[in-house]
């Protein structure tokens, strides 16, 4: 992104963004890094995309106070830079992904930053406490609301059908009969009775180095607007310290996953005694040559012609959503097919069920077609004994760790892939990614 804030050439909104920036110095600084225009919005008053903010002829209609709340919002969509984040996580999560029901959880994030910031909304408008306790059933309070949640964190603990505690840390409880439904399908009823329209385009142009550059340009921005907010005591800077959704650098998990595996299926070259190396050959020849004393011997390397394997033990009775099951098995495929590992597959749950070789490249595709249990006991022993007697490089356990674990094989190098933030408890082995994120 230039160094030149883009500016403001909006005639619909100028007189409502030029109050906001009378009394709020952190939205002030950082309405000039987003372009404000005039435009065709469709069904909603003002739509965000990227860091263009677009006014439609129905802004007009608002009042003042009002119009001035619709900008700090979707101000905030810009700086918290919600479309983007949308975009990434639909990479990460596939064709499962929803774009509407993202939007209804940074809606209701920005809606409720604005309130708490002391301006008003046109209403009715979804507000994230109610968002939350009408999806989980118990209230919380709406400051509780803005430090626990951020936009990511809602959608994946709204898509988890309410199967307990795993991603999201959703906590599950016990609904009346009149909250019947999933997290999703009373997140949507409640949308629609606020009359909820997205508002919000995808933004994912650039490439990897792209967007980490941006993300960083924006994570200082908004650390800079916040500090002159709280200087001044008001406004947004004065409860930015609350905000659960301030984007923080996270590392994605399928970076992790492919560091670490990539990494423990490199076929390092071996020393070989049949080869000399160059350096003792070169020696070697100079003191024929000079008549000199005969170097002592060097080998050489070569090239570890066994084929590394993969051990990927399955807990059928975990709580990883099929979407996520999915995009771990397509990384650990193309992993796979790169170096031409060996993929050996294990099933279990309190005991292992069933092992197979498979060809590289063809994980996902097994998975597809192997019904899950995704109940009953877990014990991690037996998957942990079964892919110690396959000499892996690696052994993969995608599992909630909600098990005994037993003690470490001699020589298995141990990778726990779970589904939550942080294990219920630490493995004393082992290194644990986590998939929530």
């Amino acid at each position: 992104m230039s160094d030149a804030a883009p500016g403001i050439h909006s005639a619909r909104a100028t007189r409502a963004l030029r109050k906001l920036s009378e009394d709020d110095p952190a939205f002030a600084a950082l309405a000039l890094w987003c372009e404000h225009r005039d435009g065709d919005t469709g069904t909603v008053r003002v739509r965000s995309a990227g860091t263009r903010i677009t006014y439609g002829a129905r802004f007009e209609d608002l009042s003042l106070p009002e119009q001035v709340g619709l900008c700090a919002h979707h101000i905030l969509h810009v700086a918290l830079r919600h479309g983007a984040r949308g975009s990434a996580l639909r990479a990460r999560l596939g064709e499962a992904f929803e774009d509407g029901l993202f939007n209804l959880a940074a809606d209701a994030i920005a809606n409720t930053t604005v309130e708490a910031a002391g301006y008003a909304l046109p209403r009715p408008s979804v507000m994230l406490s109610e968002l939350v306790g009408r999806a989980f059933s118990a209230p919380v309070d709406t400051e509780q609301a803005l430090r626990e949640w951020d936009a990511e964190k809602l959608y994946i603990a709204l898509t988890r059908q309410d199967r307990g505690a795993g991603m999201g840390d959703a906590p599950s409880r016990t609904r009346a009969p009149s909250d019947a439904g999933t997290s999703a399908e009373r997140a949507r009823s409640y949308a629609q009775e606020q009359g909820f329209k997205e508002d919000l385009d995808p933004d994912g142009g650039g490439d990897e180095a792209e967007e980490a550059q941006d993300e960083a340009d924006w994570q200082a921005r908004l650390a800079k607007a916040l500090e002159a907010g709280r200087q001044a005591g008001r406004g947004l800077g004065s409860i930015g310290h609350r905000l659960g959704d301030i984007p923080r650098s996270r590392t994605p998990w399928e970076r992790h996953l492919r560091r670490l595996v990539s990494r423990a299926v490199l076929q390092a070259p071996r020393r070989s005694y049949q080869r000399p190396a160059g350096r003792w050959l070169a020696l070697d020849a100079a003191a024929r040559a000079s008549r000199g004393p005969e170097p002592v011997f060097e080998p050489g390397q070569r090239r570890d012609l066994r084929v590394p394997r993969l051990a990927v033990a399955l807990d059928m009775s975990g709580s990883i959503p099929d979407a996520l099951l999915a995009k771990f098995a397509g990384e650990l495929d193309g992993i796979a097919r790169r170096s031409g590992a060996e993929t050996h597959l294990i099933l279990f749950d309190d005991a292992v069920r069933e092992t197979c070789q498979l060809a590289p490249g063809t994980l996902r595709a097994t998975l597809q077609k192997t019904p899950l249990a995704r109940d009953g006991g877990t014990n991690l022993a037996p998957p942990l004994a079964a892919a110690a007697t396959l000499n892996p490089a690696l052994a993969i356990l995608l599992t909630d760790l909600d098990g005994p674990t037993g003690a470490c094989p001699r020589g298995l190098d141990v990778l726990w892939a779970i589904p939550a933030e942080a294990p219920p408890r630490k493995p004393g082995f082992g290194r644990v990614i986590s998939l929530a994120r």
